[in-house]
């Protein structure tokens, strides 16, 4: 059998603070901030930068992902990408920018390793046509060096987003 209700509960009803329901935390222990309001914006952001720090940035990162490619460390995109999106994350630039900056950092370096492989006399084309072929594509020199330059910026943006996730918003 449950117990009826007063009038005076229902009367508390909706109002703040009625059941002290925020009382229950040890005392001592501030409250988080409330988050901050999704503000929708068609303008230019302010932590945008200057564009020819975003040009040097991605020159910059691109160059050591082809030294990194010519090493043999296929991986670097992935490790550009998550150190991005913890620098985007803590100066806060828009994600639609940072995605196109990602995205070019990391094909402009692997395009720079395979274009240095193939004008430094080593047959580029043919590993890339029979790489094609192998991975059941069409054995063309163009569809290999696509799909490299398609994975090396898919691993960019998965680092983007990894280091986003591991970055706590302030």
């Amino acid at each position: 059998m449950t117990k009826p209700v007063s009038r005076s509960e229902l009367s508390r009803l909706g109002k703040r603070g009625s059941y002290r329901l925020g009382l229950l935390a040890p005392q001592g222990m501030r409250r988080p901030a409330p988050p901050r309001p999704f503000t929708p914006s068609f303008s230019r952001s302010a932590h945008a930068g200057p564009a020819w720090a975003w040009i040097v940035a991605a020159l910059g990162g691109a160059g050591l992902i082809a030294v990194g490619a010519r090493a043999g460390l296929w991986f670097l995109p992935m490790l550009a990408g998550v150190i991005t999106g913890i620098a985007v994350r803590r100066g806060e630039w828009r994600l639609s920018t940072t995605v196109l900056f990602v995205m070019a950092m990391c094909a402009l370096g692997w395009g720079a390793a395979l274009a240095g492989l193939a004008l430094g006399g080593l047959p580029a084309g043919a590993a890339a046509k029979t790489i094609a072929g192998v991975a059941g594509l069409p054995a063309y020199a163009a569809v290999g060096v696509v799909v490299t330059l398609a994975v090396a910026v898919l691993q960019g943006l998965a680092g983007l987003w990894l280091g986003r996730a591991i970055t706590p918003a302030d």
